[in-house]
């Protein structure tokens, strides 16, 4: 059985999450063609023509896709009102995308380690933070509405496609994730390179978040703990992604 023969039982949530958006009539011909994606439907333009649009339509119906109609308005609005979105959209099936809500509630009192973006606006920087976190095992990233890029096609290309598996979970801003969060008992730490207490050395909570800083501002959420990630030879700092990838494999190897 392969994952667009599996049935969702995730009723109750809204499309924004349970749906990674994708458009442009190459990515939703690749992603109707891939037994590993799920594709909820497909939206084309009613004024959509050609040879290649032929071939979404011939792909969705071998793979029992429903197609659905809409005016070219509408489509470059379920984009993101893209200018590149060639009269094609499809909705993506992502089966661990959940808002913070659920994921607090499933996960429970287990132990989780949890990444929080508070201002990464680079979509390069938000992909490979996904596809990092999901290759250590980390039980979720973060990513609040405001003040994150969507998951769109840079996002997805920088995260090499595991963005459709990742453990994503939706909040409206990052401070609303850390009342959240620290209310269900969780500690919230950040990296400062102004913190004495190294990322190594430091005893971590079983149920701990990690903010990942923004490009411009760093943290600007409250924080139980600051760590650092000590550097040499002068380096300042690292690449948010970076450093997303130093703290995830430092996590799960203890």
């Amino acid at each position: 059985m392969n994952a667009r023969q599996e049935s969702d039982d995730r009723t109750g949530l809204s499309p924004r999450d349970k749906w990674i958006t994708i458009f442009g009539r190459k990515p939703v011909l690749e992603a109707l063609n891939d037994p590993g994606l799920s594709v909820a439907k497909v939206v084309v333009a009613d004024n959509a023509t050609g040879q290649s649009l032929q071939e979404i339509l011939r792909a969705a119906d071998r793979s029992g896709t429903p197609v659905q109609r809409a005016t070219p308005s509408r489509v470059q609005w379920l984009a993101g009102n893209s200018k590149h979105d060639q009269g094609v959209v499809a909705d993506i099936n992502a089966p661990r995308m959940m808002p913070l809500q659920n994921f607090v509630r499933d996960r429970g009192k287990r132990p989780t380690n949890v990444f929080l973006l508070d201002g990464v606006t680079n979509p390069g920087n938000v992909g490979m933070i996904l596809r990092t976190a999901t290759g250590a095992g980390f039980d979720g990233v973060i990513l609040p509405r405001a003040g994150t890029p969507h998951v769109g096609p840079l996002v997805i290309k920088a995260s090499a496609g595991v963005a459709f598996q990742a453990p994503i979970v939706n909040a409206p801003t990052a401070k609303a994730a850390v009342d959240e969060l620290r209310a269900a008992g969780y500690r919230i730490y950040g990296l400062s390179s102004h913190s004495s207490t190294s990322l190594f050395k430091a005893s971590l909570e079983p149920r701990s978040v990690f903010v990942l800083g923004g490009e411009t501002n760093g943290v600007t959420v409250p924080t139980d703990e600051d760590l650092l990630i000590p550097l040499h030879h002068g380096v300042e700092s690292l690449n948010v992604a970076v450093a997303a990838a130093v703290v995830a494999f430092e996590v799960t190897n203890r």
